[in-house]
């Protein structure tokens, strides 16, 4: 993968501006828990279709009778009838940035949204608790038919190209506790169309923050490329700390049509009183390509395993991504990709860091289907384990039904050892320097997959991480 390459701005993005909660008071809260009286009531407040409320009480049908996962990471102190699971911020969607809510416009000033718009972005938009706040795009992508809008407000403005792919044929309703969950009380999120043979040269980008105590944000993601279209999408998450633990159960769904190219770009920074349970999963149709960029950091526990699905002839995907855990974290991590046709091809490459006692999984799943002749797969799992407390697991699935297939997997895992230290220090560096660019090595596959103004604050943020600070 080569490094993407845009004007040089700055998002601050690192951990310490998130240790306290905006000061912006919401217009409504919800009591904690979830029952049919809450969904319907945020079904009602969004004055949705029917369809949709028959889709969300659906999924509260399913939730209700389906247990929470134990294979994963431990879940024992998520307590979900002490979540709040709507809050509205008290705030009109506008595409005029100084309209926004002075309390909030701060948060997002800070981030550098605003500016980044100006600079690098072909469209931004914000949500902030429930609620989208601020959404815009530029006049020459409209003219060329793009659709970037708010999830609540497409549902009305597109609702036969909405019904089509919501929650249907890529991430049903029943396909996990938590999107069952999710499904029940969606949010917000973004819905984005590129027509077909439409290559939108800069980037969009959608920041979702999670202000409230004990909050829950679920919002929706649904991108539909159209053949032979090109995007580049770049998401980010953040929360402020509080004593008590927060959920965040997002979806994503992709739809990458015949020769179509999707880049998909996610740094999602938690807090570490979070429950980060998020799902994202593309159907990439013939000659198609989905390339997956995540990192993962903060947040008390993380389940996710973005997922390619290749249902056409030719199609390809990639995914990298990097995991740090800390003391007290589970980052339970990883990719999937289903190989359903014949001349597939997927790389995977997974990076995770632990440090004083956190714990780092890969769970992957590899699978070609009996009907999928001369498929390729290569998986590559690195950890990097920082001190005698932490720990790290990698757990590989492979099902191969085709005997054509060529998969590989490799798996490493490393301590920085006191000779590494030892050596950059004969050579002038610091012990702490030394450490620094141990992990700045280790980490440099994801940096270079990331544009160039991300890969300064996933740098930073790794940083910080390293330190303790």
């Amino acid at each position: 993968m080569t490094q993407t390459t845009t004007p040089k701005i700055e998002l601050d993005i690192s951990r310490n501006m998130f240790d306290e909660a905006d000061t912006h008071q919401a217009k409504f809260t919800a009591q904690p828990g979830i029952t049919q009286e809450v969904v319907r009531m945020i079904s009602s407040t969004k004055q949705e279709p029917a369809w949709m409320l028959q889709k969300r009480l659906k999924a509260l049908e399913l939730f209700e009778k389906t247990a929470i996962p134990t294979w994963g990471p431990d879940l024992g102190k998520l307590d979900l009838n002490k979540i709040v699971y709507f809050i509205d911020p008290n705030a009109t969607e506008t595409d005029n940035w100084e309209e926004v809510p002075a309390e909030i416009k701060r948060t997002f000033d800070r981030l550098g949204i605003p500016e980044a718009e100006k600079t690098v972005l072909g469209g931004s938009g914000a949500q902030y608790d429930s609620s989208i706040v601020y959404h815009n795009l530029q006049k020459s992508l409209q003219d060329k038919g793009v659709i970037f809008e708010n999830m609540d407000v497409a549902i009305h403005t597109y609702p036969e190209l909405v019904q089509k792919y919501f929650m249907s044929n890529c991430i049903p309703i029943n396909d996990h506790k938590f999107i069952m969950l999710h499904g029940a009380v969606w949010s917000g999120g973004t819905f984005i169309y590129v027509p077909k043979q439409v290559k939108v040269e800069l980037p969009l980008q959608a920041y979702f923050r999670m202000n409230a105590q004990k909050g829950g944000q679920f919002e929706h993601t649904l991108i539909i490329l159209d053949e032979g279209a090109e995007l580049h999408y770049i998401e980010g998450c953040s929360s402020p700390r509080y004593n008590q633990n927060s959920l965040h159960a997002g979806c994503v769904e992709i739809h990458v049509l015949q020769g179509a190219k999707m880049r998909y770009t996610s740094i999602e920074n938690w807090s570490k009183n979070v429950y980060n349970l998020n799902t994202k999963r593309a159907l990439v149709h013939e000659d198609a390509t989905m390339i997956w960029v995540n990192g993962n950091m903060g947040s008390a526990r993380t389940m996710l395993y973005p997922c390619s699905v290749l249902i056409g002839e030719r199609a390809r995907t990639e995914s990298i991504g990097i995991a740090f855990a800390g003391e007290g974290q589970q980052q339970d991590t990883g990719t999937k990709v289903i190989h359903a046709a014949a001349n597939t091809s997927s790389f995977i490459q997974s990076k995770s860091i632990s440090k004083n006692g956190g714990i780092s999984s890969y769970r992957g799943l590899v699978k070609v289907t009996p009907s999928a002749q001369n498929c390729k797969s290569r998986v590559q799992c690195d950890a990097l384990i920082m001190d005698n407390l932490s720990i790290s697991n990698t757990y590989p699935f492979m099902k191969i039904d085709n005997p054509s297939a060529q998969v590989s997997h490799e798996a490493t895992v490393g301590k920085i050892t006191d000779e590494q230290v030892f050596y950059l220090m004969s050579r002038g560096l610091t012990d702490a320097e030394a450490i620094k660019m141990i992990v700045s090595g280790f980490i440099e596959p994801v940096v270079k997959a990331l544009p160039l103004e991300y890969a300064v604050e996933l740098n930073k943020l790794i940083e910080l991480e390293v330190e303790g600070l």
